[in-house]
């Protein structure tokens, strides 16, 4: 037994197992991230680096990767962008400078704050949700008055700043956010969040961050696959179950990704 499994594993180079790796981590993390809203880089951020890929480049990849994750989610949920096209112009239009702004500056600012405020908004995110019972259940159709408008808008510009400089927890802000300025239910506000986020946010991050260090191509198509099976699958299983599986996964993911976020920033203080 021991030689056929030494004669099967010799037939495998490094890379190969690098790949199959990188895959499995990028389908499940882009599963739970497709059912949550975000925190894909929970676990394929991390995975990239520790397989050698540097900082800059694995970020640039993994935004690329998420463009495929909100594609994949995208397709499955399309419907439920239903009537809110209005918000997702308003999400672009405010969002992509803030993103176009965080990408440019990621190299001249210190990540370990940025860990620190998005980890603590993340736990509070959990709580809050777990908190509110009936939060994200249910639909509606908030109209906005003009201070809430404005108020919406700088949270995305914000939001955008901190998708171009940092990989993990923005796509559940959005979404979160989403819910609780419009009344949207978490399979709306999660749709809407994989079409502006996921797929345009994501695209401009990337590209700006390519600038920075070439993407490795071999990697990049992997993650790709793992990320697009992911995405439609995790999707898939939200729009089987229903909200009330969306939120427990979100509140786990939130807690999940502000506990990484917040071991990041105290390695880094250290």
């Amino acid at each position: 037994m021991l030689l056929l499994l030494t004669i099967l594993f010799g037939s495998f180079d490094h890379s190969s197992f690098k790949s199959i790796y990188i895959f499995l981590i990028s389908f499940f993390s882009n599963t739970f991230s497709a059912i949550s809203g975000g925190g894909a880089g929970l676990l394929q951020l991390p995975a990239l680096i520790l397989s050698g890929v540097p900082y800059y480049q694995a970020l640039a990849s993994h935004k690329l990767a998420t463009v495929a994750l909100g594609i994949g989610g995208s397709l499955r949920n399309h419907k439920s962008l239903g009537n809110d096209i209005s918000v997702a112009w308003q999400i672009l239009i405010f969002g992509l400078p803030g993103v176009i702004l965080g990408s440019s500056i990621v190299e001249f600012i210190s990540e370990k704050y940025l860990y620190l405020i998005l980890g603590i908004i993340s736990i509070l995110l959990a709580i809050y949700s777990y908190l509110k019972p009936d939060l994200g259940l249910s639909s509606g159709n908030n109209s906005l008055n003009l201070v809430h408008k404005i108020r919406f808008l700088i949270f995305i510009f914000l939001i955008g700043i901190l998708n171009g400089s940092i990989s993990s927890g923005t796509g559940l802000l959005v979404t979160i956010l989403l819910i609780k300025t419009f009344e949207m239910d978490f399979l709306r506000a999660i749709s809407m969040t994989f079409f502006t986020v996921g797929i345009f946010w994501n695209f401009v991050g990337a590209v700006f961050l390519a600038r920075i260090g070439s993407v490795p191509t071999n990697i990049l198509i992997v993650l790709i696959i793992g990320s697009f099976t992911g995405g439609y699958f995790g999707a898939h299983l939200s729009k089987l179950n229903g909200n009330i599986l969306i939120k427990k996964t979100f509140i786990t993911v939130c807690i999940l990704v502000g506990i990484s976020l917040l071991i990041k920033s105290i390695k880094s203080f250290l």
